[in-house]
């Protein structure tokens, strides 16, 4: 779990914009998979949310360090 956070740390900001925008688009197919029960692993959906959540609050950590 912390290696996660410890690689998006590492990342710069264009490159997290970039994940999550693909990870956004990833959320998207999964719930239309799910909605036409085509989902293969269902727990994609809540890693994929706490990815996002991960993101973004790392995202809003910067913002405020950088005021």
């Amino acid at each position: 779990m912390m290696a996660k956070v410890d690689n998006l740390r590492a990342k710069t900001d264009d490159q997290l914009t970039a994940d999550l925008a693909d990870l956004k688009r990833e959320a998207f197919n999964l719930r239309f998979q799910a909605a036409t029960n085509q989902l293969e692993r269902p727990a994609r959906i809540k890693e994929v949310r706490r990815d996002i959540a991960r993101i973004k609050t790392l995202q809003g950590e910067r913002a405020r360090t950088a005021k």
